[in-house]
């Protein structure tokens, strides 16, 4: 893989912690489980000791890609103007239809998460909603039609 991944410090430690919890925890359930499978006798015909084995499989592949990742972070600077949506920002927002107040933080793929209000820049919206400023009025094409929202304010953490 290449790119570099923007993060906030913040998504960054949940990445290294994430990382931290297979290489640790994970692998060592795993191996216990690899081990009490063979204990059960011939391994050529245990699902038991193959489904341990395709699981620690799986635990190593995640831990390649976050190792590669977190090769590729970049920290989100602090100093991002704040007058423009940009990844990092917190941006709230009227839906010009229905009057309805919105806020989302705009972050990477990685750090998505609709339940806390981050969305990803390469989502529609997150993408439509870049490089705009506030009081502009913003209409952004989805596969349910379109949206309308004023950008009311820009912040960052």
């Amino acid at each position: 893989m290449s790119g570099d991944i923007y993060l906030t410090q913040e998504g960054y430690e949940k990445l290294v912690n994430e990382l931290e919890r297979l290489k640790t925890v994970k692998r060592r359930a795993l191996s216990r489980a690899i081990g009490e499978a063979r204990s059960h006798g011939d391994i050529s015909e245990n699902a038991e000791y193959d489904a341990a084995k395709d699981a620690q499989a799986y635990n190593e592949k995640q831990i390649v890609e976050l190792e590669d990742k977190l090769a590729r972070v970049r920290i989100l600077d602090k100093n991002i103007p704040k007058d423009e949506v940009l990844i990092g920002a917190k941006v709230k927002l009227m839906d010009v239809d229905t009057q309805e107040e919105l806020e989302y933080t705009l972050v990477s793929e990685l750090e998505a998460d609709y339940n806390q209000g981050k969305i990803s820049v390469d989502s529609p919206v997150g993408a439509g909603l870049l490089g705009h400023k506030e009081n502009e009025i913003v209409k952004i094409n989805i596969p349910a039609g379109t949206l309308k929202y004023k950008i009311i304010q820009i912040s960052r953490h």
